[in-house]
């Protein structure tokens, strides 16, 4: 069957080429979460559950590598199963039926042997989690070593800070991408420790490994056909050793317990997920503001066009990034909804996480890829960083003002005087050091104040620089 019959499909192409997902087409998330990639580790998992058995005696050396051998993901039609899901609810059923139909008949018996398909689409998922994060934190550590170079090649940048959306105290560019860098290094944080903690799934029907006892003891007895002389010999405690053992042959952690209802696993890495979609989406906010028109302190390398305007530039990666960082938290809160989950196995709530996880992985995995691009590219403009310093004509370093003038004349005089002068530089649209040196000039005590210095934005930057110093410390 090919992929496109059903009725009314169009045949122009894939299914899903990620016609209206620009944030993570191409990248290596995207490949790494596909259909393709899903039924490979589907089947990569049912090839190491045998060889799991077959190392605990509980299946035949041979069983083990026909297994594996078929486990061939070119032989299988996605698309197939897809439509077959739909009779058991998930894509494992129809999987384990092909599987055990291209198999010998001595070794048929030994496809999926005591797994229920949760099981397999559980160790599935951590498995496209795993690979997925590969590429994700490799874009993390180039953005932040893009991070730290310009952090410390704008160390003494000074700039505007700016709070609800007006001009602060001044700062330097170097702190924020200092703190730009500090969100990425969380999240590369967070997904590391996820991605060593990801487990394999095995519990059988109820999560009691029953049936993999039963299969040990019935291992202990001459299988015809099956075992060889040395092979048999399991034990009744096999099934109990059985997880760890099928978790080491893919790379994942061992289960504590059987996790079908225990969803911490996939709530810990939507959460790690969740975070870092809006720790990158931190850096793009700030470049999509700061690269407005009208403000021109930072710019994409390479932005974007437009259909109609031949003169723009779009900072588009920032807006990919700031996309993903909308949807994830969305995304995260169905797989955290999912926790509520009944029974020993449930319906609906497993179900529910498939295609938020994915998307979820296929989100970061763009912003990820989208950051490392933005951030070695960026282009910082301190020259206009340093013209928009004098925008409010020395206001910026009213605070400054403030606490120089309230232990000379008291707080509520020093806020009285910086007031008119502050009213009066707005209308008269001059420097406040002018106006100051025509309010102080019947302030006794206050004439002799180095106005120019004190009014100087350049000069009043706090400990921007060894905070960012500090922050460039960590590794």
């Amino acid at each position: 069957m090919s992929l496109y019959d059903t009725p009314g499909a169009d045949r122009t192409g894939p299914l899903d080429t990620g016609l209206l997902a620009p944030g993570r087409a191409g990248c290596r998330a995207e490949t790494a979460t596909g259909d393709p990639a899903f039924l490979r580790a589907m089947l990569d998992a049912e090839a190491a559950l045998t060889r799991a058995q077959a190392a605990l005696g509980l299946a035949p050396d041979r069983a083990a590598r026909a297994v594996g051998a078929a486990c061939d993901a070119a032989r299988f039609d996605a698309r197939d199963l897809a439509l077959r899901a739909r009779d058991g609810g998930n894509p494992v059923i129809p999987l384990v039926a092909d599987l055990t139909a291209a198999l010998p008949p001595a070794f048929a018996p030994y496809v999926h042997r005591g797994a229920t398909s949760q099981d397999i689409l559980d160790t599935a998922a951590m498995l496209v989690a795993a690979r997925t994060l590969e590429p994700v934190l490799a874009d993390l550590d180039r953005t932040e070593r893009a991070l730290a170079r310009l952090a410390a090649e704008h160390r003494d940048t000074v700039m505007p800070g700016r709070t609800l959306t007006q001009h602060a105290v001044p700062t330097t560019f170097g702190l924020k991408a200092a703190g730009w860098r500090s969100l990425v290094l969380d999240a590369r944080d967070r997904l590391r420790v996820v991605r060593a903690a990801l487990p394999a799934q095995l519990g059988g029907a109820a999560g009691t490994l029953a049936a993999f006892d039963a299969y040990g003891r019935e291992a202990s007895a001459p299988v015809a056909g099956g075992l060889l002389p040395g092979e048999g010999g399991a034990e009744h405690s096999a099934g109990l050793r059985l997880p760890a053992v099928f978790a080491a042959e893919l790379g994942l952690a061992e289960p504590a317990l059987p996790w079908h209802t225990l969803r911490t696993p996939v709530a810990d890495l939507a959460a790690a997920l969740a975070f870092t979609a809006g720790a990158l989406g931190k850096p793009a906010a700030d470049v999509l503001t700061l690269s407005r028109t009208e403000i021109g302190e930072v710019s994409e390398g390479a932005g974007g066009g437009s259909s109609a305007m031949p003169h723009k530039a779009n900072p588009v990666r920032a807006t990919l990034i700031a996309a993903a960082a909308r949807r994830a938290p969305a995304l995260a809160a169905t797989l955290f909804g999912s926790m509520a989950a009944e029974d020993e196995r449930p319906a609906g709530a497993w179900h529910a996480e498939w295609e938020p996880l994915r998307d979820l992985l296929r989100l970061v995995g763009g912003a990820a890829r989208d950051a490392a691009e933005l951030t070695e590219g960026l282009r910082v403009h301190a020259g206009a960083m340093r013209e928009h310093l004098y925008l409010t004509h020395g206001l910026i370093v009213s605070e400054r003002l403030s606490a120089e003038l309230a232990p000379l004349v008291g707080r509520a005089r020093a806020k009285a005087l910086l007031t008119e002068a502050a009213r009066r530089s707005r209308t008269e649209s001059t420097t406040l050091a002018a106006v100051l040196t025509a309010v102080l000039a019947d302030e006794p005590g206050l004439t002799g104040l180095d106005l120019a210095e004190l009014t100087d934005p350049t000069r009043y930057t706090g400990s921007a620089g060894p905070l960012t110093d500090r922050a460039l410390e960590r590794r």
